[in-house]
């Protein structure tokens, strides 16, 4: 260590492969004053995959300890050290530990760089066949249904193609709100063990995807789903703003509220969206197929 400020090293580790590994990666493992790690366990495995040693102090950071370890960090920092920083795979700060030591770091004005790496976002992107052009990460959806539901409605319109992380225990739930909010005919991807032995990416529409993934689907997953088609005022027919009211109804909006949220987005009266949803009401009464969704 040196008396002079240190530097915050932020390393992408694999996604699967470890031969995926940057050349960097070793070097900074090797010489790196302070290694603060997920898990250091997986470490271990990953500095004998790669047949280097660390030199510097390995230290646990996670979401369990990162408040109480980031000033201790920082204090190494100031004073002279050089931190590197790894999760289990991919970047940190991109759904894993990391963002909050960044944070202090620039206030202290101390500097920040980062090892390229593997990333599960992009390389998803790259496979789903989706337009990449313009595209937004929404990490993972809440667990519970309502929330996750009420997050899902809040996208419903993003024209951009959308990035999601999920575990493999709540995919098909997830895939069935993401259908029933977004759309059965949504185009989407779920590419699942990325550069593993077990690579696959299943592409398809919402509903055929939910379907897909009912019985479970295993290991690390991340979903891509294309964006919201740029409608202009009043190309939405009645099916679709009466879809729209259901999905914030059952959000937890009352029916006003979501009958003049769905009337805003589509650029409509609320007086035309609200006679769709009576229609669709009074359908439910005399017939089953046209009628469905509101009651």
């Amino acid at each position: 260590m040196t008396g002079t400020t240190g530097t915050l090293v932020l390393a992408g580790t694999p996604i699967g492969d470890v031969a995926d590994a940057p050349p960097r990666l070793a070097a900074e493992l090797e010489t790196a004053d302070v290694v603060a790690a997920e898990d250091t366990r997986r470490l271990r495995r990953l500095t004998q995959a790669l047949g280097v040693h660390t030199t510097g102090r390995v230290v646990s950071y996670f979401e369990g300890n990162e408040a109480a370890r980031t000033p201790e960090l920082v204090e190494a920092l100031t004073g002279g050290a050089r931190v590197l920083l790894v999760t289990d795979a991919g970047m940190p700060s991109v759904s894993d530990p990391g963002y909050r030591l960044v944070a202090a770091a620039v206030e202290k004005d101390i500097r920040v760089t980062a090892v390229p790496g593997p990333s599960a976002v992009l390389t998803a992107l790259a496979l789903s066949a989706l337009p990449v052009d313009r595209f937004c990460f929404e990490g993972f959806l809440p667990r519970k249904a309502g929330e996750r539901l009420g997050r899902l409605r809040e996208v419903a319109a993003e024209r951009r193609t959308m990035v999601f992380f999920e575990s493999p225990h709540r995919i098909g739930d997830t895939l069935a709100a993401m259908a029933e909010t977004l759309g059965t005919d949504r185009r989407a991807a779920v590419c699942r063990e990325l550069t593993k032995t077990y690579e696959e990416v299943k592409r398809g529409p919402l509903g055929e995807l939910a379907a897909w993934a009912a019985d479970g689907v295993r290991g690390e997953i991340t979903v891509v789903v294309e964006g919201a088609a740029d409608t202009g005022p009043g190309e939405l027919d009645a099916a679709e703003l009466v879809r729209r009211v259901r999905v914030r109804e059952e959000a937890g909006e009352r029916r006003k509220e979501a009958i003049a949220a769905v009337a805003a987005e589509a650029g409509l009266p609320k007086r035309e969206v609200f006679d769709a949803v009576v229609a669709a009401k009074n359908a439910a009464r005399t017939g089953p197929e046209e009628g469905k969704g509101l009651s």
